[in-house]
């Protein structure tokens, strides 16, 4: 083995001292993957900035610690993830709760939904959908490049399924919340599965919140399998304090004719980190992929975006935006990938941020890399400041220069907001939104930590 860093030496040690117990509590065949994402994260390791997709990032801010690992709940714990209620009004959705990556409500065991939905443990799923599980679990999550992945697929030790079966049309959304809280600092891996058939419609909503001051590393990996024909959309809310990190790793394949957006909306956090993977993978498979984040004090904020085009006459859109302030710092690194064989491509990729100092810092870097003729392709990006002439003339109007300010960058904001197409969480973010802009605590539920 060659010699690997005193960080990623860490996590191999932290491996070795649970895989025992890690494997006593998971499925054989989620097991049986193991020993082979440890061999490959110990050879990638703990991506450092050498890495060109992690360049703008220095992750040992926070995996330079000693965390405690493999949190396991108390009853005390699983009352007050109980207890957490969506402030977002009117929000008709199914949903769970998770604490620390596990089932407070559902036992860790599958439940089907009256819309013919099945949500539950992972482990469970392997044990009741073996072939479903086999077909799609470790399938999509594939890269040589971030060692953070495999690390997942070596510790994660359950995860939430969804299985939506073939021509399931799933009218409410269905959200899971992620809550952090401990007495202790911990990393925390969750693993997601997520099956949708056929001619299916389904949508996710995917909440992440902390409850306590404590220091958190989070690496979440998730894989989505979008039928032919099927629609999925996904929307992740990340509103955490300061002494969080949050690294996600989403990764969606796309059959024929299908349409798939993901929507990664951060408001809060100390570092997070997310990485999209769109695979169209058939004829005529539609991709939109979008991000709005804003940052302030030390927070930075980092989104990596992968679109690969392997099939004709595929279309795929990014749009993603993001507002610093303070010394806070983000990254963009978005990528669009045309292979030979897929001619008639259309994608488009856009970044648009706002720095509010000189303090703050933005780097972005779109990339195409074509291999077909028969295309239509574009990308471009900009870092600026507020437009003069659109402030002065809201000021002409009799609008003092902080709300012209607040009401210029949420206009800014609001072309991500918009293609949330469930009309109570828009209008929730909305207000979100303008509260975290005029500096406001921007807080959801019952959360305790004082991050203003």
């Amino acid at each position: 083995m060659s010699a690997v860093s005193e960080v990623t030496a860490r996590y191999l040690n932290l491996y070795n001292d649970n895989i025992d117990r890690i494997n006593g509590i998971s499925s054989p065949y989620i097991n049986s993957f193991r020993q082979k994402a440890f061999e490959k994260f110990t050879e990638l390791g703990v991506p450092t900035r050498k890495n060109e997709d992690y360049k703008y990032t220095n992750l040992n801010v926070f995996f330079d610690h000693d965390y405690r690992s493999l949190f396991m709940p108390v009853e005390a714990d699983f009352a007050k993830a109980d207890e957490f209620r969506c402030d977002v009004a009117d929000l008709d959705a199914q949903g769970i709760v998770l604490l620390n990556g596990f089932y407070p409500t559902l036992n860790g065991k599958l439940h089907q939904f009256p819309n013919g939905v099945w949500i539950g443990s992972l482990n469970e799923a392997a044990v009741r959908f073996p072939d479903l599980v086999e077909k799609h679990y470790g399938k999509y999550a594939q890269t040589d490049k971030d060692g953070l992945v495999h690390l997942n697929t070596a510790m994660a030790s359950d995860g939430v399924f969804i299985y939506v079966p073939e021509g399931v049309v799933v009218a409410q959304p269905v959200q899971v919340v992620n809550l952090v809280h401990a007495e202790e600092d911990i990393f925390n891996q969750h693993r997601n599965l997520i099956i949708v058939e056929k001619n299916a419609e389904f949508t996710l909503i995917i909440c992440d919140h902390t409850l306590s001051p404590g220091k958190f590393l989070t690496n979440a990996v998730t894989e989505a399998y979008v039928g032919e024909n099927s629609h999925f959309d996904l929307i992740r809310v990340q509103n955490e304090h300061n002494t969080a990190c949050k690294i996600t790793h989403t990764f969606i394949h796309q059959e024929k004719n299908s349409v798939a957006s993901s929507n990664n909306l951060t408001l809060h956090g100390g570092l997070v980190r997310n990485s999209t993977y769109h695979n169209l993978g058939g004829e005529r498979a539609e991709s939109n992929s979008y991000g709005l984040f804003l940052g302030d004090k030390f927070q930075h904020i980092d989104n990596f975006v992968s679109v690969v085009h392997s099939s004709p006459n595929c279309t795929s859109n990014q749009l993603f935006k993001g507002v610093l302030d303070d010394v806070a710092t983000g990254a963009f690194n978005g990528r669009i990938l045309v292979r030979p064989d897929a001619q008639g491509t259309l994608a488009y990729q856009r970044n648009n941020n706002i720095l509010l100092t000189d303090d703050a810092k933005m780097d972005t870097k779109p990339q195409l890399e074509i291999y077909a003729d028969d295309v239509k392709c574009s990308h471009g990006a900009t870092i600026g400041q507020l437009d003069d002439e659109s402030l002065f003339y809201l000021q002409s109007r009799g609008i003092n220069k902080r709300e012209a300010r607040v009401m210029l960058m949420f206009g800014f904001a609001h072309e991500v907001i918009q293609n949330i197409k469930i009309e109570a969480l828009r209008e929730r973010m909305d207000n979100l939104v303008m509260q975290r802009l005029r500096g406001e605590l921007s807080r959801c539920a019952s959360c305790m930590v004082k991050c203003g």
